[in-house]
């Protein structure tokens, strides 16, 4: 029997939590929600429902992720899916990413938003694009959305993934992964999912230009460690 176990990182999100992780507890053994230094009540609507890890502070979702994902291999996971706690990943769709994991287990698993693309916010959908040609490029592997966090890791990658996860990591971390993980031999599968933006969501933790910045030094530090890589552009741009 494999253990999947669904990882929600959560920085005040009262509004939304016990939805997600009901939704979530539906298709997987067990939840583990990671309350990141909320100052509302996210972590008490959470309780009972899922096993909570309270950060005393607000370190930033790299580390939310990288303490769950910890806590998951200690516990036994064999797989730890991974999904805002906004509402934005739909979590009936989980079941999609783990039959692709089950026919490919040496993949990390990517939920892209490709169902319904079209309502994306221009401006957004321009980011992403941007950011899947140079995450693409660095990785070697053909990409699309690669900023979605709906995705599944194998604990066999978990295990050996090392990246850097303190606060100004936040949104580097998710980029970070997908061209770690593809040197480490678990490419990419990409799974399209629902594309969701709820009209009363909260403001999106993401910071345009800071964050932006932060993708693009990385990718730029990857590129240059392996001589710009011209094999790996080649190999991204093959239809996926």
């Amino acid at each position: 029997m494999t253990a999947v176990v669904a990882l929600i990182p959560a920085h005040n999100e009262s509004a939304t939590i016990e939805a997600v992780v009901a939704g979530a507890r539906a298709h997987v053994d067990r939840v583990i929600v990671v309350d990141d230094g909320s100052d509302d009540d996210t972590a008490k609507r959470a309780e009972g429902q899922a096993e909570v890890l309270r950060q005393n502070t607000n370190g930033g979702k790299a580390a939310a992720l990288w303490a769950g994902m910890q806590h998951a291999l200690a516990t036994g996971a064999d797989a730890v899916v991974t999904l805002d706690a906004d509402g934005q990943h739909d979590t009936r769709e989980i079941p999609a990413l783990i039959a692709a994991w089950q026919e490919t287990p040496n993949r990390l698993i990517l939920g892209a938003r490709l169902k319904g693309r079209e309502h994306t916010p221009p401006l957004r959908l321009f980011g992403n694009r941007m950011a899947d040609f140079w995450i693409a490029w660095a990785s070697g592997q053909p990409l699309q959305d690669s900023q979605s966090g709906f995705r599944l890791y194998p604990s066999a990658l978990l295990q050996r993934l090392d990246l850097r996860h303190h606060r100004s990591r936040g949104f580097v971390f998710g980029s970070e992964a997908l061209i770690v993980a593809e040197r480490l031999g678990f490419p990419v599968r990409v799974v399209p999912v629902r594309c969701i933006y709820p009209e009363d969501c909260r403001p999106s933790h993401y910071r345009p230009t800071a964050d932006t910045l932060r993708i693009i030094a990385m990718v730029a530090s990857h590129l240059l460690r392996r001589g710009m890589r011209p094999a790996g552009l080649w190999r991204s741009l093959r239809r996926p």
